[in-house]
């Protein structure tokens, strides 16, 4: 009950910061497409394009996250965390979709001659949405890993790449205002490809979860297991889920002439301490082996002491 609660209030604090930072990139956006549209500088567009596809991610998330929040049921007896992972990968796509566009734009500005409209309010529009931005991205870094979110991190990370985005459409506008308008069009590739790289690290961290990779060094493990009485070894250590989410499973070897009520409490024993080593893990599946003195395994698969520490 205890663990639902927090997981709620966790869930609430993120929809906070998704909102918060929705309307902030909305504004972002607003401002550098239509001021990008009426002096026909690509890079201001392009990077308007950027802020609302960072708006977009917004609401993907709150939908993400009120579907994660949901407790376990029949169809989903693990939970609906991995939603969330889900809206991480549907940013990734529509980063990647912005940056196509963009560099479609930034090839009709390479092939088709016109001229950018550079004048002082363009400055004071990228400086303050630049600021913007540097909040956004402080205050999302700062929750994400606050309240262990994969998605607000991610997003921190797609602010951040709009950051510098930002920073070169400022120096294409320097360019052409002093007659050199192709390196708008050029900043434009550069932005596109700055966004496919962020895209690809996100896809990256994503798939690592949806696919169980190894979340948690086994050695950690193996280093509470040691001090747990009664436990004589372990072996099959395996890891999986996110951070702030995972999820264990393993053996653990205990004397073979404890009775199975002796040996449930070394299980729980253990349990309890992996929990509270690593508040990250969630859920955690010991199977209980007898252990035989001497006994040879795997050096790579077993940990196992003599002695055991009170």
């Amino acid at each position: 009950m205890t663990r639902l609660k927090s997981e709620s209030t966790r869930t609430e604090k993120v929809r906070k910061v998704l909102f918060y930072t929705l309307l902030l990139n909305m504004a972002v956006a607003a401002a550098k497409i239509m001021y990008g549209y009426k002096t026909d500088s690509i890079s201001m567009l392009s990077d308007g394009f950027h802020s609302f596809f960072d708006g977009t991610s917004n609401v993907i998330g709150l939908i993400g996250i009120y579907i994660a929040s949901k407790p376990p049921d029949k169809s989903h007896p693990y939970g609906h965390r991995k939603f969330e992972t889900l809206s991480t990968i549907a940013i990734a796509v529509l980063i990647f979709m912005a940056g196509i566009e963009i560099l479609r734009r930034a090839y009709t500005g390479l092939t088709v001659s016109y001229e950018i409209e550079v004048t002082s309010l363009s400055f004071v529009i990228m400086a303050f949405t630049l600021l913007i931005n540097i909040g956004v991205m402080t205050y999302e870094t700062k929750k994400g890993r606050e309240l262990k979110s994969d998605f607000l991190l991610a997003d921190a990370m797609h602010t951040k790449s709009d950051i510098f985005v930002s920073l070169s459409v400022v120096v294409s506008l320097i360019a052409a205002k002093a007659g050199f308008p192709l390196i708008d069009a050029g900043a434009a590739v550069v932005i596109a490809v700055l966004i496919g790289k962020m895209g690809f690290e996100i896809l990256k961290s994503a798939t690592g979860v949806l696919t169980d990779a190894a979340c948690i060094d086994t050695s950690e493990i193996k280093d509470i297991l040691t001090r747990i009485r009664g436990v004589k070894g372990c072996h099959g250590i395996r890891t999986r889920g996110k951070e702030g989410a995972a999820n264990i499973d393993l053996h653990i070897l205990v004397e073979p002439g404890i009775t199975m009520q002796e040996a449930h409490k070394v299980a729980h024993s253990a349990e309890d301490a992996i929990k509270k080593a690593l508040p990250s893990v969630i859920d955690v599946i010991i199977h209980t082996e007898p252990y035989i003195n001497g006994e040879e395994r795997s050096a790579n698969r077993t940990c196992s002491h003599e002695e055991h520490r009170e």
